[in-house]
């Protein structure tokens, strides 16, 4: 393990472990903190450790002296399933603390989040319901699974998330998650989001100028295109890097969860952990935002 990710690691747990001050309930404290457990989370997702059982044979070999007590595989799997308001919450805290959250100009994208491929799996699965079929021209290819909506900062910063069938309008999932979430148009009057030609709707731009917001997304082919439309295609690419960053290095599509529950909170883990390194990255005064390369060995 690095240097580099044992200061990530450090400086992570210090700041969620002073946030939890005041809201720790009473009674006998947990083995593990929660602080622990955040932390703990964080570095699997950065070291790439996909299984759980894996990854604490990892964190007793190596991390002893770090966590005294590491629970096992389901304890580790139930506590992390109930922290998804944790998970959310920190996710939040840390990309208030960098200089990105008071960036005017968002960008919004959905992508695949498989969750099966064997038809046996699928009518087993706990998913069934909120997951579903869906397709991805990006890669012209069908999936069972999850949509993740993503807002974040061209600098990859995420503000805020949604995972839903992929058959629900991206356009309604924008409107609810900007809505369900009036702190952040409160703090974000007037902001700018750039989306793909998914997001065109004449009741969605009523809805954005209704919230003092201004979408900006390509025309189809058979309108006029509109004034500076080329610029756009820039801003949008960098939220596919982000994807890529959430994939390629995170493992998203490897989360094995086979519940709601876990679903969440295996996505909110790498969403948690690329906002870490962001927050990390930009409180050091690191030369590239998103570079995770120094927390991943």
């Amino acid at each position: 393990m690095t240097t580099d990710l044992e200061t990530l690691a450090t400086a992570l747990y210090v700041k969620i472990d002073d946030s939890l001050v005041g809201s720790r309930r009473w009674g006998r404290p947990p083995s593990l903190t929660d602080a622990e457990l955040l932390t703990l989370a964080v570095m699997q997702a950065l070291l790439g450790f996909v299984s759980e059982a894996r990854w604490l044979r990892f964190a007793r070999a190596h991390l002893a002296a770090e966590f005294p007590y590491l629970p096992g595989q389901s304890g580790y799997n139930k506590r992390l399933r109930a922290a998804n308001t944790l998970i959310s919450k920190f996710i939040r805290t840390l990309a208030r603390d960098t200089d990105l959250w008071h960036d005017d100009v968002w960008t919004v994208d959905s992508t695949p989040v498989e969750c099966a491929r064997s038809r046996p799996t699928v009518k087993r699965s706990d998913l069934a319901g909120w997951a579903g079929y869906g397709y991805c021209p990006s890669h012209s290819r069908f999936f069972w699974g999850l949509r993740l909506h993503l807002v974040c900062t061209p600098g990859g910063l995420p503000i805020t998330w949604a995972l839903a069938n992929p058959k629900t309008d991206e356009r309604e999932v924008l409107a609810d998650m900007l809505t369900g979430d009036q702190d952040l148009l409160a703090t974000h009057p007037g902001q700018t989001i750039v989306g793909d030609k998914g997001y065109v709707s004449k009741h969605l731009d009523a809805f954005m100028a209704e919230h003092g917001l201004t979408l900006l997304r390509p025309t189809y082919r058979t309108l006029t295109a509109r004034p500076g439309e080329h610029l756009l295609k820039p801003i949008r690419q960098l939220i596919e890097s982000v994807n890529d960053t959430l994939k390629g290095q995170l493992d998203l599509e490897r989360h094995g969860a086979r519940t709601p529950a876990g679903g969440l909170a295996r996505v909110g883990q790498r969403i948690l952990a690329m906002t870490a390194a962001i927050w990390h990255n930009r409180n050091t005064g690191q030369a590239i935002t998103r570079s995770l390369t120094a927390y991943d060995h």
